[in-house]
């Protein structure tokens, strides 16, 4: 049986390389693939000239179009903060204490609180408000400046111990390690101590009611419940900010603590301080 002879076609050049006895051909590329690689260097630039695209030292060209992902999200910031103004003007117009007794109003507060809280104050306080040491607890009743709404509404928009607002609550313990002798300090510790608990050295007790007398009760009265207008902490109910064993307390009466939070005032609307005092006065602290 003869075999049919092999047509040679157009012979193809090849690229000159060659493995092992393989050569390798120079095939052009296909015409639809040039067409579409051409294509896209096209629209490349053209995007590039109509949307942002270079990036620049401080900014992106802008494009001709002025298209901007910023400004999509403002224009729906804009079109949320006109259907919400006719109820946040109600709020801001509100008393404070009447706020809880309109349902519709009590409603908004607390839902748009909420979302301020999470926002800004729930890396300090935690998502559930419940604080961490050197931050307070929010869902308690123990508070510094005091607990009801009015209260709250004036710590949050003028904080505490800043340098920011003039308004700012401000409080300052003395490090008292600068004024009192070792032996001193253990006294007053022990005596701290026993006003919630047992303390580590009750034969110091004694001696440190009064040093405690002497030095500490100006601020925190003479029976350890502390005073809200100064921001003097209660003694007597075994919260504590800062830790209540015998090291932390040793540490807050030696050198002191200074604790800093900042006036939301000029960074939150009066509406959205309303509505997360309103929101945090709920949680089950507010007095």
């Amino acid at each position: 049986m003869s075999k049919k002879p092999v047509k040679k076609g157009h012979q193809v050049e090849t690229t000159g390389h060659s493995w092992d006895g393989i050569e390798e051909y120079n095939n052009p590329l296909p015409r639809w693939w040039v067409y579409v690689f051409y294509a896209c260097i096209v629209w490349a630039i053209g995007y590039s000239i109509a949307y942002p695209a270079w990036p620049g030292v401080k900014s992106a060209t802008a494009g001709m179009l002025g298209f901007s992902t910023r400004g999509d999200v403002q224009k729906d910031i804009d079109v949320a903060a006109a259907k919400l103004a006719p109820i946040n003007a109600k709020l801001e117009a509100a008393e404070l204490t009447a706020i809880s007794g309109d349902p519709e109003l009590n409603g908004y507060a607390v839902s748009a609180g909420s979302a301020v809280f999470k926002t800004w104050c729930a890396q300090c306080h935690g998502s559930g408000a419940a604080g961490a040491v050197g931050y307070p607890n929010l869902l308690d009743n123990d508070w510094l400046w005091g607990g009801d709404i009015e209260a709250i509404y004036t710590t949050i928009n003028h904080g505490i111990r800043n340098e920011e607002d003039d308004d700012a609550r401000y409080s300052e313990m003395p490090a008292f390690g600068e004024m009192l002798e070792g032996e001193e300090i253990e006294q007053v510790v022990n005596f701290v101590m026993s006003l919630s608990g047992d303390a580590m050295d009750a034969s110091k007790v004694a001696a440190g009611a009064v040093v405690f007398e002497d030095n500490c009760s100006s601020c925190h009265m003479e029976d350890g419940t502390g005073d809200r207008d100064q921001g003097a902490p209660n003694l007597t109910d075994a919260i504590w900010l800062y830790g209540g064993d015998y090291a932390a307390v040793t540490e807050t009466v030696t050198n002191s603590r200074y604790g800093v939070m900042p006036n939301w005032n000029t960074r939150l609307t009066d509406a959205q301080i309303r509505a997360v005092a309103t929101y945090v006065h709920q949680l089950g602290g507010g007095e």
